[in-house]
């Protein structure tokens, strides 16, 4: 990265957009663009670079948004922005890099540079991520020490249920919310600026008469992470916030970046939009990409509001007052993805929100004929049929992997997933253990937490117990110690454990001393980590062999940081998607079907598309209620819609069971077909019945009656 990057600075002194050849190279780049996302890739630059208004970029599906926000980091950078003035905010660390990537290789071929690695943005990162790296640099003048751990979901959770259970709340003879509602509701509270009143009535209506004793509670855990100088995640825009809203460091934080770009905006809270606004208030050189339609992560906190606002959230400064200035919108409307049927479904679908920027997506690809929309008689026969119609389309030429089913909820693919192995057909649904919720990377991972931040509570909790002899009154007895000394390694130093525990003391104590050692150059902590630790993974664990695999792999993670505390951080921002403990044998296939929740969906692309149960109770869910939440799920049809390329695919079942309320029983329900396809919109399919109606047997007269049962029945009660 600091190669790079200072490679990336030499290069935008050579801006200049005559400079040998350098103008004709640019031109040629941006012809690669259709005038829509050229129109967004030169607002504010060169010929309008007296238009200094905000930049709302409305992306729908398909049409092109990275390559459109890529070449515009290469066309600021190629007309002489300052790249290390140049802040890329993105909602995972991946897109990140990509886009960075993508930016790096414009620019290259821009700049004429024939050979090494593409340039990288300095300040390119997740809201998260950036907001924890300027929280240190800045943490000093807001009252945070410099060494400030964080804590990740499950590390936040347990800091909760133990404050919860130190204030009484875990004995009480009525039903308290548990530690991970607690953590929810705190967390929907911060994310959205809505009220805790607010935030119970409309999502946790069950935990309304707590509302006083979850005040108290969330006070305390936040009294809590002070003292021991750790922020969770959601502490990580909070804070940044709030250092922003401050006039002189908003203002000092603000001009260290002449141009913020956002990707997938309508994804952001209340929160992010707020930081947003505070480091340019007037909206100069700000540039948002997003697309209302595909707006569908309301439970995270997340609200269209933010991009269906945006054109009027500005103003100047002036003498006479603030001036209200208008953003420019440009709309990106031409789809590279879905064939013109598809589209014109899915225009169809998303015209009917109540309040949109007004767009449809259009495209010039050949057609592969209409969506499918498919009548079965319940979720068995609609597996059948995917499971039919995947192999038909693999026998055309279509891998598997260029297949997916997508669903509402992660138990609908049930059925589906029986079906799929009754037929050997292999398929990867997206899910699985977390690397970090598993307990062996914990364990690791907390030892340099709290060789990081001895005041971390929760690690010094957890490491001190794997040690044998040491329970929870003996880890809280060292904690306590730490807390009141002076030097918290002196404590841990002079500290007397039990006599059975001693031995092992001894060598945890030795370990601790050499990672609080200033000198010790990273990853050399690792290390030391592993050869302490490895010998209680044994210990604890009868799959250690399997387990040992991760934590060696932790090792050669942590060889690519620079520092301890930048492992950390990284890892608890961006973790790895899964571990050795995932459930089930490894995949080895040569092929796989996608199965996949819509929302996990979003931002990919399949060739063909599978949609289960587009019928009310599921899409929209049983659960919406209110307007805001059916938009929402009407926002959640057309996303997965727009995920196909070519083949698009809508079941709909006219029974299908129900598990979730009835553990036993075959408790069903008949739907109809989803109100977002109203019958207005049916032509639009190709409409099919399967399994089609047997043919119509021959008039036959009926046989004669041998008894007469009518009779006997009537005379039953004379």
């Amino acid at each position: 990265m600091d190669g790079h990057t200072v490679q990336l600075l030499s290069m935008s002194t050579l801006a200049a957009p005559a400079a040998n050849g350098q103008a004709e190279r640019l031109a040629a780049a941006l012809a690669t663009l259709n005038d829509q996302q050229r129109a967004a890739v030169e607002h504010g630059v060169g010929l309008l670079a007296d238009d200094h208004r905000p930049l709302l970029v409305i992306a729908g599906a398909g049409s092109g948004k990275t390559a459109t926000l890529a070449h515009r980091v290469a066309h600021l950078i190629a007309q002489g922005a300052d790249p290390q003035r140049l802040l890329l905010l993105t909602f995972s660390r991946r897109a990140a890099q990509e886009m960075s990537r993508r930016a790096g290789h414009v620019l290259a071929r821009v700049l004429g540079l024939k050979s090494g690695s593409p340039p990288e943005l300095p300040w390119a990162g997740t809201f998260h991520g950036i907001g924890a790296r300027l929280l240190r640099q800045y943490a000093t003048q807001i009252g945070l020490q410099e060494n400030f751990t964080i804590h990740d979901r499950g590390d936040a959770e347990d800091l909760m249920g133990l404050v919860r259970h130190q204030l009484g709340l875990s004995s009480s003879n009525r039903r308290f919310p548990q530690k991970g509602t607690c953590l929810s509701i705190y967390s929907r509270v911060v994310n959205t600026r809505a009220s805790l009143a607010e935030v119970v009535g409309e999502a946790f209506p069950w935990c309304g008469e707590w509302e006083p004793e979850l005040k108290r509670l969330f006070g305390a855990y936040v009294d809590a992470k002070q003292q021991q100088q750790v922020l969770d995640y959601d502490d990580l825009l909070l804070y940044w916030a709030e250092m922003v809203a401050d006039p002189v460091l908003g203002r000092a934080v603000g001009e260290r970046f002449d141009h913020v770009l956002v990707d997938e905006y309508q994804d952001t809270n209340r929160l992010q939009s707020a930081i947003l606004l505070a480091l340019k208030p007037d909206g100069r050189g700000l540039a948002v990409v997003g697309d209302d339609a595909q707006s569908i992560y309301s439970f995270r906190g997340a609200t269209v509001r933010n991009i269906l606002d945006f054109p009027g959230q500005f103003a100047q400064a002036t003498p006479a007052g603030p001036v209200p200035v208008s953003a420019r919108v440009v709309t990106l409307e031409r789809n590279y993805r879905s064939t013109p049927p598809i589209l014109d479904v899915s225009n169809a679908v998303i015209a009917a929100s109540a309040e949109r920027h007004a767009k449809t997506l259009w495209t010039d690809r050949p057609s592969a004929g209409r969506p499918q929309l498919v009548l079965v008689p319940d979720e068995a026969h609609q597996a059948c049929w995917v499971a039919d119609r995947v192999l038909a389309h693999r026998e055309g030429g279509l891998a598997l992997k260029s297949q997916a089913v997508l669903f509402r909820t992660s138990t609908h693919s049930a059925p589906l997933e029986l079906e799929l192995a009754r037929r050997n057909i292999p398929f990867v649904k997206y899910g699985g253990l977390k690397f970090l919720e598993a307990s062996h990377v914990k364990d690791m991972l907390a030892v340099l937490r709290f060789a990081q931040n001895p005041r971390g509570r929760m690690a010094g909790f957890r490491v001190t117990q794997l040690i044998p002899g040491i329970g929870p009154a003996t880890a809280t007895r060292l904690l306590d110690a730490m807390d009141q000394a002076a030097d918290p390694q002196a404590a841990v130093r002079d500290f007397v454990p039990p006599a059975t525990a001693q031995v092992e003391w001894a060598r945890f104590a030795q370990s601790y001393e050499a990672l609080r050692q200033p000198a010790l150059a990273w990853p050399a902590d690792m290390d030391l980590v592993l050869r302490w630790y490895l010998p209680h993974l044994e210990r604890l664990h009868d799959d250690a062999d399997l387990r040992r695999g991760d934590v060696e792999q932790l090792a050669r993670l942590a060889a690519g940081y620079g520092s301890r505390e930048r492992f950390l951080t990284e890892l608890t921002l961006d973790p790895p998607e899964a571990t050795s403990d995932r459930p089930g044998p490894p995949l080895l296939d040569e092929d796989y079907l996608i199965l996949s929740t819509i929302h996990s969906a979003k931002g990919q692309e399949w060739t063909s598309v599978h949609v289960l149960n587009v019928v009310d109770g599921c899409l929209p869910a049983d659960v919406a209620h209110g307007a805001h939440a059916l938009e929402e799920e009407r926002r959640l049809l057309y996303v997965a819609m727009t995920r196909a390329r070519d083949h698009l695919h809508l079941l709909v079942p006219q029974r299908f069971y129900v598990t979730q309320q009835a553990a036993r029983g075959d408790r069903h329900l008949y739907a109809g077909r989803t109100r977002f396809i109203p019958a207005s919109d049916v032509h639009r399919f190709e409409q099919v019945t399967w399994p089609p109606p047997p043919p119509r047997a021959p008039a036959v007269p009926p046989p004669a009656a041998t008894i007469d049962l009518l009779s006997r029945m009537r005379a039953s009660w004379k």
